[in-house]
C-alpha cells in the first residue's frame, strides 16, 4: 500500500535546519559527489538529518519537499514492517517518523562528541560525511525507535547493514545516551541489553557483550531469550581498543578501560582499568 505521512515531523525538521549554527553545516549550497546506498532508506535519513551535506539544500528551503521525503521513508519503512507484522504497520511508522527531529538532536551531539574527542577530526561536515561510527549511530539511533516500537526485526536489518558498511555492530536493542563517539570502529560489538551512558567513547575492537548464556529450559538445543546480559556502561566512559567488557555488569561513571583489557565484574565510579603485566618482547639477530 501507499504511505501518506500526516504527523509534523517535517515542520519541527524545517526549523531545525533554520536553526543550524556552524560549526554545523549550514544551507550554504554545497555540491558533493554522489554516494547511493545499498539500502535507500539510509540515503534519505542522511538527507533529513543533515541536508546540507548531503546535496539537499531544498529541504531547507521547501517545507514541503521535507514532507515529502518523510512519504517516501514511511513508504520504506511500512513496506520493510509489514511482512513481519500481523496488522498493517501504518500507525507505528508514523509514530517512528514523529520521533525523527529527537534523532536529529541526538545524532548532532554525537557529531560534537566526535570533534572534541578526536584529534584528527578537521569539521563537522567531515564527521557527517565520512566517519563510519556516525553513520553506525545514525542507522542504530533509528533503528532503535523502531525496536522500541515493536519492529525489532526490521529495525535488525538496518543495523545489519551498517555492520556491513562500517564493521560496526550494534544490536538496536542497545541503550545509547548522548554524545556517544565509536572512534575508527572496526570490530566494535554492542549487544542488545547493552546499556551506555552519557559522553562515552569507545575504540576499535571493543566489545560490550554477553559472558555466558542460559539455556532455555523447555528446550534443550534452544538458549534462552529476553534476559539482561549485557553489560551496563555509565557516564563520561572511554574504553580503549580491543577491550571486552562481558556479562550483565555494571561500569560506573568516569571510568577509564585501558586498550585489551578483558573486564567480567563492576568496576566502581572514578576507576582507572588497564593490563598491569603486559608481555615481554625479545629481540634477536638474524644472519
Amino acid at each position: 500500500m501507499d504511505y501518506t505521512y500526516t504527523g509534523d515531523a517535517h515542520r519541527r525538521l524545517f526549523e531545525a535546519y533554520a536553526a543550524d549554527e556552524a560549526p554545523f553545516p549550514t544551507e550554504t549550497p554545497m555540491e558533493f559527489p554522489h554516494r547511493e546506498h545499498g539500502r535507500e532508506e539510509v540515503d534519505i535519513l542522511g538527507r533529513l538529518f543533515f541536508p546540507a551535506c548531503w546535496n539537499a539544500t531544498e529541504l531547507v528551503r521547501d517545507e514541503l519537499a521535507v514532507l515529502d521525503c518523510l512519504d517516501d521513508l514511511g513508504a520504506l519503512f511500512h513496506a520493510g514492517v509489514r511482512p513481519y507484522a500481523d496488522d498493517d504497520p501504518a500507525d507505528l511508522v508514523s509514530t517512528v517518523l514523529d520521533q525523527l527531529p529527537a534523532v536529529r538532536e541526538a545524532l548532532k551531539k554525537d557529531v560534537e562528541a566526535a570533534y572534541k574527542g578526536d584529534p584528527a577530526a578537521k569539521t563537522y561536515m567531515e564527521i557527517i560525511r565520512s566517519y563510519p561510527g556516525f553513520l553506525a549511530m545514525m542507522i542504530q539511533r533509528v533503528a532503535h525507535t523502531l525496536y522500541e516500537e515493536g519492529a525489532a526485526e526490521y529495525a535488525r536489518e538496518l543495523t545489519e547493514y551498517a555492520n556491513t558498511q562500517t564493521g560496526i555492530d550494534i544490536h538496536p536493542g542497545a541503550q545509547i545516551g548522548e554524545h556517544f563517539f565509536i572512534d575508527h570502529g572496526t570490530g566494535v560489538v554492542i549487544g542488545e541489553t547493552a546499556t551506555v551512558g552519557d559522553w562515552v567513547r569507545i575504540y576499535q575492537d571493543v566489545t560490550l557483550g554477553a559472558l555466558h548464556f542460559e539455556e532455555d529450559e523447555g528446550d534443550e538445543h534452544a538458549l534462552k531469550k529476553g534476559y539482561k546480559r549485557h553489560p551496563d556502561i555509565g557516564d563520561h566512559v572511554v574504553i580503549g581498543a580491543g577491550t571486552k567488557v562481558l556479562g550483565a555488569i555494571t561500569v560506573g561513571d568516569h571510568v577509564s578501560i585501558g586498550a585489551n583489557s578483558w573486564v567480567a565484574e563492576n568496576i566502581p565510579d572514578h576507576t582507572q582499568v588497564y593490563v598491569s603485566d603486559h608481555p615481554t618482547q625479545e629481540r634477536k639477530k638474524t644472519d
